[in-house]
């Protein structure tokens, strides 16, 4: 259990980085006219994030959950996995990558790296972690818990990010949305 507490706690290190280098990078978007979206959520994201980490560490130990070499060490390449697609998403976007929801006038979407291959790729990268993380030490119900909880608040992220996006012309409304810039 030990080495597990120690995962979960360079996880909970690595977002205290994200937090610090979304810190930056809101700075720098508020500064080039940068515009924030769905404050709102954001607490709510916050929370249940912070929550998956409690849970990987008080389930297993709460509950005896032992180590299943067969789950723990697949879950463990999937969620190393996941921090690196993360990694490549924040690279990619540069200064432009953030915790929160903030548009820069004028800059053009992003079509590189792993946007080249996926609209979301941090979101895939979310859903994966929250799954495996939690799986490397047996921790099941955190699995499912957040997984479930967190596909909620991505319908309501996503579509946040979208309507942003599409409000500041670089994406365009699909033709399926009544008065969003489709021709009749």
């Amino acid at each position: 259990m030990t080495w597990y507490l120690l995962l979960v706690g360079l996880v909970a290190a690595e977002r205290l980085a994200e937090l610090v280098t979304a810190r930056r990078h809101t700075a720098w978007s508020l500064a080039r006219g940068g515009r924030e979206h769905g404050r709102g959520h954001y607490p709510a994201m916050v929370a249940l994030h912070s929550a998956l980490l409690v849970g990987c560490a008080v389930e297993p130990w709460a509950l005896d959950r032992p180590f299943l070499p067969a789950l723990g060490w697949p879950a463990l390449a999937l969620a190393l996995a996941a921090q690196g697609l993360r990694w490549w998403c924040i690279a990619t976007l540069g200064p432009r990558w953030n915790t929160r929801v903030l548009v820069v006038p004028g800059l053009p979407l992003v079509e590189r790296g792993p946007y080249r291959l996926l609209r979301h790729p941090n979101y895939v990268a979310v859903v994966v972690e929250g799954a495996a993380l939690p799986l490397v030490h047996g921790a099941w119900l955190t699995a499912l818990g957040f997984t479930v909880l967190n596909l909620l608040l991505l319908r309501v992220r996503i579509g946040c990010e979208e309507t942003a996006l599409t409000e500041t012309g670089r994406l365009r409304a699909p033709a399926s949305v009544p008065g969003a810039g489709a021709a009749p």
